[in-house]
């Protein structure tokens, strides 16, 4: 492909026909601006002399002719009039302008020739699926289905459930990994781990604001299942069922395995209690061990660290700003991607940044980083807009996940604990116990283990070690 300028590659030229705004050399509004004037800013076809045929074919607007000379936003639209075929229904037409109507509709496309996207879609149109939570939960679950689900769910198509979608799945979760023990006693007793204990717990945890019920429904599964695998070795190993353990067989078990195996440690507990005819002496325990030492970065490293932040232009934006955050306020992973739009606030003094009961300043240096995260946070150029969150993930209506973000952030070099870490140790040696607890929203006995470990010379840190007399 060639244009008045010379040759242009296929990359270049689906960038340059997706910009769009005002021409500088005609004054020319909502124009496409593919060309470029001698200083190198983008113009309009007219002005740079472009003949390549820029409009589509099907309703007439300067863009990229992306099948048979229609955009990508017809072509879209389209297929998926074909697929839903909406007639009348409102939700189906809503369904197909919002989808056909996001910033980037090639991601659309993309999306609508995966196999089981294209099935659900296709049942959808053909009246086979529902517009229901029942008619969803009958299907076998996948990514597609769950993606499909909460892109209906946000833009109002589908109603949202009476109880948390995400408790939901963690009781779908329950019955399949009971289906997989045997009913010889450890199905019963898992059942009952899950459901008195852990579901107990994540139902009560869901009603709390500022919890990540993600992080809350991950630890429960990891104890769930390390607890199943615990019974089922026992049976194998040992020929005896849950009536029978003893604290010789707990012993066993964490002396020979892996280290996931300190999992068991509250499934134990409980069962001493869901066991009440148990004596002391056959009380059973994994007991608590504490690491000796703590990854930890040299400052050098930290600081080398938020230099990546500001200047690796090539890596997105959101994954920068989040490791700022992690290095500038220790703010663990699970907090940094419930960060809402309200918890950034511009005034005449500057930026400031709510994590804590306190707002914290955001330094000059970094503040504009933040102002253009906040201005198209992560992105979300296709279903996941009008969302609150300052880190949305990829399902509508959601953030981030905490693993997704630990896995973006090695782009850049950072081990989230090691980078939290040593965060947390230089800034209870720079500022006052209080301050931090205030600013970073942190317990007294995690400042006051950090500043112990930085040998901070403040004496209030020995009041919040100590517990306060009735």
């Amino acid at each position: 492909m060639r244009w008045p300028d010379g040759n242009i590659c296929g990359i270049c030229f689906t960038e340059a026909t997706h910009a769009y705004g005002t021409c500088p050399a005609c004054d020319d509004e909502g124009r496409m601006l593919p060309g470029r004037d001698e200083d190198g800013g983008a113009i309009c076809r007219t002005c740079s002399g472009i003949t390549t045929n820029l409009e589509c074919g099907t309703c007439d607007r300067e863009a990229e002719r992306f099948r048979s000379g229609s955009c990508a936003r017809c072509v879209v639209h389209a297929d998926l009039t074909n697929l839903l075929r909406p007639g009348m229904d409102l939700r189906l037409r809503r369904l197909v302008d919002t989808l056909a109507n996001v910033d980037r509709p090639e991601s659309i496309y993309t999306y609508m020739r995966g196999k089981r996207a294209h099935e659900l879609l296709a049942a959808i149109g053909s009246r086979e699926l529902a517009l229901t939570q029942e008619a969803f939960d009958i299907l076998k679950p996948s990514p597609a289905v769950e993606h499909l689900r909460a892109l209906l769910v946000h833009h109002r198509m589908l109603p949202e459930r009476h109880t948390d979608e995400r408790v939901h799945r963690f009781e779908q979760w329950i019955a399949t990994r009971l289906d997989e023990l045997p009913a010889d006693g450890i199905r019963d007793r898992i059942e009952r781990f899950a459901t008195w204990y852990h579901l107990k717990r994540v139902r009560s945890r869901a009603l709390e604001s500022g919890v990540n019920i993600e992080t809350v429904t991950h630890a429960a599964k990891q104890e769930i299942t390390e607890a199943g695998r615990f019974l089922l070795w026992l049976r194998a190993e040992h020929g005896v069922g849950p009536a029978e353990l003893r604290q010789v067989h707990v012993d066993d078990y964490l002396s020979s395995g892996t280290s996931t195996r300190k999992h068991i440690r509250n499934f134990l507990r409980w069962f001493n209690r869901d066991d009440n005819r148990r004596t002391n002496a056959e009380r059973v325990d994994a007991p608590f061990r504490e690491a000796h030492s703590e990854p930890l970065l040299k400052q050098s490293e930290r600081i080398a660290l938020v230099r990546n932040c500001l200047e690796w232009e090539q890596v997105k934006l959101s994954t920068r700003i989040a490791g700022l955050i992690l290095l500038l306020w220790a703010q663990p992973l699970n907090k940094i991607v419930m960060l809402r739009h309200e918890h950034a606030t511009f005034d005449v003094a500057g930026m400031t940044l709510k994590l804590g009961e306190r707002p914290t300043a955001v330094p000059e240096a970094v503040a504009d980083l933040f102002w253009r995260h906040l201005e198209a946070p992560g992105n979300p150029r296709t279903v996941n807009t009008g969302t609150p969150w300052l880190f949305p993930g990829g399902h509508a209506g959601r953030h981030l996940h905490p693993g997704t973000l630990s896995e973006r952030l090695k782009v850049l070099g950072i081990d989230a604990q090691r980078a939290r870490n040593a965060t947390l140790r230089d800034l209870a040696h720079e500022v006052d116990a209080r301050t931090l607890m205030d600013l970073l929203g942190y317990s007294k006995p995690v400042i006051a283990r950090y500043a112990a470990r930085a040998g901070a010379p403040m004496s209030d840190y020995v009041d919040f070690k100590t517990p306060k007399r009735p």
